[in-house]
Order: structure tokens, then C-alpha cells, then sequence
């Protein structure tokens, strides 16, 4: 891998983001004074030892729940948000699963006739989409002051947790996330109000599979949405409009540390690759939107529910 581009490093100075002016500087740690040294590239690596709460024991966590899933889920061999549903998946147990704690398997990891080609606690692509509601340890891990103190230093005055998701990126399994922009299924009007947090609970590196991002692609708008359908008592998924040709010279990647935390701007352009290797990529994920003066779209597929209204994350 000669030729390929340096990893991002986070320079050592403090930041913050504030949402809707379309900048991202950098932060260490979880409060400091604002700087704008850093240039607007739409993601901003946090590299502190495990910070929101996350403790090394929940890779761990992740596994234990991939193995013993509890008599009240079933799993479904259903694709990420960054895939569409094909006909065969099972797009209802998707689409409802915006307030439940959901399985969801990788690609290939079953024979013609239904039986796991490798170890069940080996073929779970992630975990969604509502840990951060019903699951003690990761609704501890959102709501914790850490992360509470990172979303008032970035100018959040309302922010709600809109879905959260533990990926495995599973060695030598781990599937491809194509490039995509997470706007385009957490869709807001106005643009500029949805935030990623990525905590990474194992090292990532190019091997196995970390994140990819197109620089200051996250001021070019959003030409693709994923939104439900309805065809007389089925509902569906479609895509709306599409990509542009995205310069795949352009990509960069974001090689993290085992406790890093990296804030995803809803419209940064971002991807992560196969995972090769013979090592996992755990992450704890999860999106926070500002509700305050903000438009969820009710085209989204994701959408609160009775049971589960999108929680405030100040407590």
C-alpha cells in the first residue's frame, strides 16, 4: 500500500462544531476553547482513551449479545441502512426496528439451504437500532456526561438521539459500506442538523475496514434519499434522485485508536471497506439530531413511535 494517501491525524488542539454553520474543527478530549485551525473537512477525529462512559469490556458486550440474543429478538438476515433491501430480506423487520433491538446478518454467512457457513456469534453484521434506549450499559454510554459535555461545547441546544448501532466489522467477513452520505437516510429539513458519533472500541486501520472521507464534501448538498413507500398495505423502501460521481482519488483514510471518537457530519461523504484481516472493528454508533427549529422528515424510514419518541440526550 505504497501509494496510498496518509490517515487523517487530528492535530492537538481543542474545538468544537456548531450545527448548521457548515465547519468542523477539531477537538481532544471534551471541552476547550473553540479553534478554527483546521480545515472544513466534515469530520473531526476526538482521539481520547475510551471516553463517553465506553470501558474496553464492551467489545465484550457486543459479543455476549451476538451470541445469547434473548428469547424476545429474532434475527433476520437483513442489510444496513447503507444498503437497499432486496426483495428477499425481510424489509418490514428493517424498517421496524427503528425502536427495538434488532440482529442483523452479513452477507454470504449462510448456505443455499438457511445453515450458518461460519460461527453464529461470527455472522452478525451489527446490532440496531435502539441500544441507546434498552440496553443499560449503551443508554449509559449515550447519555453520559461525557458525551453530554461534548454536545453543549458543539452549540447543540436540543439534541435527540435519533438510532444508535453496534457494528462488528467481522474479521475476514466484515462487509463493504459503500459511499454514502448519512443524510440521505436520516434526512432533515433544514440540512446541516444530524451528527455522527463514532466510537471505535477496537483500533481501526485500513486492514480492517476503518472509515474513508471525501474532505469538505459535506457543503455540496444531498442528491439521494432512501424514504419509505407505501403500495396499498405494504410499505417498502425506493430511492430518490442519486450520487454523483464521487472522485475516488479524494478519499482519506481515518485510522483511530481503540477509544477515539469520531463526530460524522450528516453530509460528509464516507465509506469503509471490507474487512480483510484476521482482527474485528467494533464501533458504538449512534446519530444526534437538533431538535430545536429542525423538520425530521416523514419520508425518513426511520421514525419515532409511541413506544419510542427519539429521547432527549440531556438528562
Amino acid at each position: 500500500h505504497h501509494d496510498r494517501p496518509e490517515p487523517l491525524t487530528a492535530p492537538e488542539v481543542p474545538g468544537g462544531w456548531i450545527p448548521g454553520a457548515g465547519r468542523i474543527l477539531v477537538c481532544r478530549g471534551v471541552c476547550g476553547p473553540a479553534t478554527e485551525d483546521w480545515p472544513d473537512s466534515g469530520r473531526d477525529g476526538c482521539p481520547s482513551p475510551l471516553p463517553c462512559g465506553i470501558s474496553s469490556s464492551h467489545p465484550q458486550q457486543g459479543r455476549r449479545a451476538a451470541e445469547n440474543p434473548g428469547p424476545a429478538v429474532t434475527p433476520c438476515r437483513c442489510l444496513s441502512p447503507s444498503d437497499t433491501p432486496s426483495p428477499q430480506d425481510n424489509t418490514e423487520y428493517f424498517l421496524s426496528s427503528g425502536d427495538k433491538i434488532r440482529f442483523f446478518f452479513e452477507k454470504g454467512v449462510f448456505d443455499e439451504k438457511g445453515n450458518f457457513l461460519v460461527p453464529p456469534e461470527k455472522s452478525i453484521n451489527k446490532i440496531g437500532h435502539a441500544l441507546h434506549a434498552h440496553d443499560p450499559v449503551f443508554k449509559g454510554a449515550t447519555h453520559s456526561s461525557k458525551v453530554q459535555a461534548v454536545a453543549r461545547s458543539l452549540g447543540f441546544h436540543r439534541p435527540v438521539v435519533v438510532q444508535s448501532m453496534y457494528i462488528f466489522k467481522q474479521p475476514r467477513i466484515g462487509g463493504k459500506v459503500p459511499a454514502h452520505q448519512d443524510a440521505t437516510f436520516l434526512y432533515t429539513e433544514p440540512l446541516g442538523r444530524l451528527l455522527g458519533l463514532w466510537i471505535a472500541l477496537e483500533d481501526t486501520t485500513v486492514e480492517n475496514g476503518c472509515l474513508w472521507f471525501i474532505p469538505g464534501s459535506h457543503t455540496s448538498g444531498v442528491s439521494r434519499r432512501m424514504v419509505r413507500t407505501t403500495a396499498g398495505s405494504m410499505t417498502g423502501i425506493s430511492i430518490r434522485g442519486s450520487d454523483p460521481a464521487w472522485d475516488n482519488s479524494l478519499y482519506v483514510p481515518t485510522e483511530v485508536g481503540r477509544g477515539s471518537l469520531v463526530l460524522i457530519h450528516g453530509e460528509v461523504v464516507h465509506k469503509s471497506e471490507q474487512n480483510l484481516s484476521d482482527h474485528s472493528r467494533h464501533v458504538y454508533t449512534f446519530h444526534l439530531m437538533e431538535a430545536s427549529g429542525t423538520v425530521w422528515s416523514p419520508e425518513n424510514w426511520l421514525q419515532p413511535t409511541a413506544e419510542l419518541p427519539f429521547p432527549p440526550l440531556y438528562t
